[in-house]
């Protein structure tokens, strides 16, 4: 049986500001559904990725700001930091490290996620 990771709740304090800044990294924004008081859903999509994130009211009881570990991966480090500081994102100098290349940044809440270019395989 397949099990496919499709969705992942990242809690924020201002659901606006949230969306923005991932709009701003290259999230594409899905969904943003106010079901009914209480409830808004806001899906965003890193680019290429089969799975998302979902921000919004009532989604989660998590603290905002507590999300870490999040993840995603690119083919080359380099090309993904110099694309997220043109965007305006404020991320980490790039990590080289035997398991791969990486940079860092956070949501306007704290969120905080890694970009990782996967070593050659040889």
């Amino acid at each position: 049986m397949d099990m496919k990771l499709e969705l992942v709740a990242v809690a924020v304090t201002d659901v606006d500001r949230a969306k923005a800044f991932y709009e701003r990294a290259g999230f594409v924004a899905d969904h943003d559904h106010r079901v009914h008081e209480g409830l808004r859903f806001v899906q965003l999509t890193p680019p290429g990725s089969a799975c998302s994130i979902v921000i919004g009211e009532g989604i989660t009881e998590a603290a905002p700001g507590a999300g870490g570990g999040l993840q995603v991966v690119v083919e080359d480090i380099e090309e993904a930091h110099a694309e997220l500081t043109r965007r305006g994102v404020e991320v980490s100098d790039v990590d080289q490290q035997p398991w791969g290349g990486f940079v860092h940044f956070a949501d306007p809440d704290g969120n905080r996620w890694s970009v990782q270019q996967l070593p050659a395989q040889g």
